[in-house]
């Protein structure tokens, strides 16, 4: 198997996750790997910390960066949540499962996404674990979001059920500018001591990764390190 990272890459991906990163157990390309995008309302807004650009500009840029890298070794699917015709927490979009050369699709559909709706990251994550047949399948799911549960999903009971009943499923939690909002009403997990997104226990629970990014470079590290092949050798 062809390795996915060279030497200068992964020092880069050390100085973007930090000393301190957790190890996860990333699994070889021969395992299927759907990615949970988030393509909520808040993705396209604008504040004082983020300047000029948008989340969902500079998360297109990172997908356009980093999904060539990783296409040729890893079958992977997209599930989009957030726009769509139905209410803000009914639209969930499993555009595709895993599938070869997934660059240009994943691209596209991330550049044809204008954001809308809340965020039913539980519901999202769990349909994609299931596009993976995870009681059956080995399989690593990578969800990218910029924030906590706003539909009333419960993340950490979902992590400890697909632990409970995965043959070998991995979920990494990528926050990219990612904010906690203590004041959602419908996050019924959500810990007002607790600074951090709930959806981290999805990462803690499976072994996974939990990565807070700020730039288009450390979410193009962040998505090469949980979606890309370990260096072999």
């Amino acid at each position: 198997m062809k390795p996915l990272l060279k030497i200068g890459l992964l020092a880069s991906c050390a100085l973007a996750f930090g000393t301190s990163a957790p190890e996860a157990q990333i699994g070889d390309c021969s395992v299927d790997a759907m990615l949970v995008f988030d393509g909520s309302a808040s993705m396209d807004e604008i504040s004082f910390e983020s300047g000029p650009n948008t989340r969902i500009v500079e998360a297109r840029q990172a997908i356009r960066r980093a999904m060539p890298d990783i296409a040729p070794y890893r079958r992977v699917g997209l599930m989009i949540y957030g726009p769509g015709p139905n209410g803000a927490c009914q639209n969930l979009d499993l555009r595709f499962g895993p599938i070869e050369n997934a660059d240009g699709p994943v691209i596209d559909a991330v550049e044809a996404l204008r954001p809308d709706g809340l965020t039913p990251l539980t519901e999202a994550v769990r349909q994609a674990s299931e596009a993976l047949e995870y009681r059956i399948n080995a399989g690593v799911v990578v969800l990218l979001t910029d924030g906590n549960e706003t539909c009333g999903g419960r993340p950490c009971d979902m992590a400890s059920a697909l632990k409970a009943t995965a043959r070998d499923l991995t979920v990494h939690v990528i926050g990219f500018r990612a904010e906690v909002d203590f004041f959602a009403w419908n996050n019924p997990e959500q810990d007002p001591e607790n600074t951090t997104t709930v959806a981290r226990c999805l990462a803690d629970e499976t072994g996974g990764l939990f990565v807070t990014t700020e730039t288009v470079e450390e979410l193009v590290a962040a998505l090469q390190r949980t979606l890309g092949c370990p260096v072999i050798g």
